[in-house]
């Protein structure tokens, strides 16, 4: 049986993505190996979102190509986002590569690996411009996240048209999976152990405009809610725009849908929003807020910001840095802007040196460290359930855990002392101390049990 390692570069979709090809491929001749070494196929699955993106994928090609002579690799397949980008530069320059596939062809990948003649008898080992072919059930994932945890993918492609993003031209115009294909892979991996699931697309609050569907969002939301064993349901990637009363109230009123928005804003001044070719405005903006806060209390808020878009001068930035400091959210990352050919914001003049856009991403990140430091001494002396992770790999005696209010990986933890807990479980805590990103707790009945005696 031939070993199989796999490279999986980028966001959570396309991690997904990586996951539907693996389930795809195990039993089919391969076996997964960790070891890049022992790999008899390496599949790189790539990022081209952005210039440090693009940088890490094609390091990571090189660095797997480099085992077709010092490993064990026969094959080398390089797929995703940067294959659909730049497919022909990549085999000119990187010949040691097999077959190229872009984000449309990952079901054909299969066959394609089975006809070792396939190189000479498409005349390229090209592939970014066959027919579009999509995996009909996500049932045959292998998950790469803990077992209790998993990215549920609601729908592909976007329809916005941001000035700042290449993703529509990547992947298409926004599709929205059949709910009865979401409902049945929760219920799968609910069944096999999975709590939590993060809900992504390319922009999750257009989820069923496509298929018609009124408040799709929702009405997925309600038939997820009725699984047995699922505990979390987590929104990612909502277009501020889109997030709209029925939303908000169905967050409010059902238990199992974490008080947690992520909703990438960009920026917030008027003039930028415009620039960027957002479709909402600073007061539309405040209003979506609002209306969170008023109607879901203790609602978690996650965004991101662009620093240095062409055309931000010192005014637009002290406005955004004012808008922050005032809304003071939860959760956020903070993005260096980058010029990306394709894009609308390509053939803008006015162009922001790196350096200021980076020293004011460094600015930013430093009040929201201020802001985050101060939310979590407020949190200290609450008890809250914690979904356990497990040990801590850089301090194995320690074990780590997550709020609903804490996402996967880009959020901060919750790090537990003297706990006898298992992973996957969701156990209350009481919050004991704070750092700047995390919380430290520990189980709330040991600590009623010290108190009482």
């Amino acid at each position: 049986m031939k070993k199989l390692g796999m490279v999986s570069l980028g966001c959570p979709k396309n991690a997904v993505d990586t996951e539907l090809v693996l389930g795809d491929l195990l039993g089919d001749g391969y076996e997964i190996t960790s070891s890049q070494e022992e790999a008899n196929v390496i599949i790189v699955n790539t990022c081209g979102f952005i210039e440090a993106s693009k940088k890490e994928s094609i390091d990571a090609i090189l660095e797997m190509a480099a085992l077709k002579t010092e490993g064990r690799c026969e094959k080398l397949v390089v797929t995703g986002c940067l294959s659909e980008r730049y497919s022909d530069e990549l085999l000119k320059e990187i010949p040691e590569i097999d077959h190229m596939l872009g984000v449309n062809q990952y079901p054909q990948l299969k066959q394609i690996l089975k006809d070792t003649d396939a190189r000479e008898k498409n005349g390229s080992a090209n592939h970014v411009h066959d027919s579009a072919e999509y995996f009909e059930s996500y049932m045959n994932r292998v998950l790469t996240t803990p077992f209790y945890s998993a990215y549920l993918k609601i729908g592909e492609g976007c329809s916005n048209k941001c000035s700042f993003c290449i993703i529509p031209k990547i992947r298409g115009r926004f599709r929205s999976r059949s709910p009865k294909s979401i409902i049945a892979e929760a219920e799968h991996f609910a069944q096999r152990g999975v709590k939590e699931f993060n809900l992504i697309s390319q922009d999750t609050t257009m989820y069923g405009v496509d298929l018609k569907m009124k408040d799709g969002l929702v009405q997925l939301l309600k038939s997820l809610s009725r699984i047995d064993g699922l505990e979390w349901l987590r929104l990612f990637y909502c277009y501020p725009t889109f997030i709209n009363s029925e939303l908000i109230e169905y967050i409010a009123s059902e238990e199992k849908v974490c008080k947690y928005v992520d909703v990438p804003l960009q920026h917030t001044h008027d003039f930028m929003l415009k620039r960027m070719k957002r479709q909402e405005t600073e007061k539309e903006v405040r209003k979506m807020i609002d209306e969170l806060r008023t109607k879901v209390p203790g609602i978690a808020l996650r965004t991101t910001f662009i620093t240095g878009f062409p055309g931000e001068t010192d005014e637009h930035f002290k406005h955004l840095i004012e808008f922050v400091r005032e809304i003071e959210f939860d959760h956020m990352g903070v993005f260096a802007y980058s010029h990306e050919e394709g894009t609308t914001a390509y053939d803008y003049e006015d162009l922001v040196p790196g350096e200021i856009a980076v020293a004011r991403r460094e600015e930013l990140m430093s009040l929201q460290q201020e802001i985050c430091r101060n939310k979590n001494g407020a949190r200290v002396g609450e008890v809250l359930p914690v979904l356990i992770e497990g040990s801590d790999p850089g301090e194995e005696y320690l074990v780590t855990g997550r709020l609903a209010t804490q996402a996967p990986e880009i959020d901060g933890q919750v790090i537990i002392e003297e706990s006898d807990v298992e992973s996957g479980q969701i156990v209350p805590m009481l919050i004991t101390g704070a750092t700047d990103y995390d919380l430290v707790a520990r189980r709330a009945e040991e600590t009623v049990e010290k108190v009482s005696t």
